[in-house]
């Protein structure tokens, strides 16, 4: 099977063809757009598989081409952004973006990334034994379908936030060290990363409220709502 289209929007040529030379060599379709709004025009014509997005582009931004992209349908997103504060990295993920990698970035990594994300989107629900649906305090799962309620209230997660938690309430409260996230959620080892499990679990808890998952300081995280119950 054919590894799948790749958009790259950055507005450096140099960064996107290097970006794009890489992907290109692993056995991806690659094509280019050097700003936000040509990116948006090249999402709806390619339907790609996944977006690496530069989040400081010309004319619209990363955040509102990640937004504009999400709208027309669901689409994995990799945004790559010399900005590494906690508020833009949450605003990132907030809009829909999977994963996240500071500039400059090794060329090795964003394809172990890519490849993890593509992984985790292509993963049916076939996990043996897995109810149709369960509950977590006031939060109902359908892993077959992918979707979220709290409260009755449907919850957009991105791919990435769906399998986090269901990693967390797959081991019924044991708390699981960043390093255990990353290999098991992202795909990927070594002892970069933590600071996307921790933005990803600060965006599961402004989705899911608060208390859904416990920081164990200086080990990791544990789901904190009791054992998953199959819903009625």
């Amino acid at each position: 099977m054919s590894p799948g289209c790749i958009v790259v929007v950055e507005d450096e040529e140099s960064i996107a063809a290097a970006v794009a030379d890489r992907l290109r060599s692993e056995g991806y379709r690659v094509e280019i757009a050097g700003d936000g709004l040509a990116g948006v025009e090249l999402c709806q014509r390619a339907r790609p598989d996944l977006v690496v997005l530069d989040l400081m582009l010309p004319g619209l931004d990363g955040l509102e081409v990640c937004r504009r992209i999400q709208a027309e349908r669901p689409t994995p997103v990799l945004i790559l952004t010399a900005r590494d504060t906690e508020t833009d990295l949450l605003v990132g993920l907030g809009v829909g973006a999977d994963d996240y990698m500071t500039k400059p970035f090794s060329p090795r990594e964003l394809v172990a990334r890519v490849g993890a994300i593509l992984r985790r989107v292509a993963r049916s629900a076939e996990e043996a034994g897995a109810p149709p649906r369960f509950r977590v305090g006031d939060v109902e799962v359908e892993p077959a379908t992918r979707r979220v309620r709290r409260s009755g209230e449907t919850i957009h997660l991105t791919p990435t936030e769906f399998d986090l938690l269901t990693c967390l309430v797959g081991h019924g409260g044991t708390v699981l060290t960043r390093q255990q996230l990353l290999a098991q959620v992202w795909g990927y080892g070594g002892g970069s990363g933590a600071r996307t499990v921790d933005s990803h679990v600060q965006a599961l808890r402004r989705k899911l409220g608060p208390d859904l998952v416990r920081t164990v300081h200086g080990v990791g995280y544990a789901i904190d709502a009791g054992a998953p119950e199959p819903a009625s």
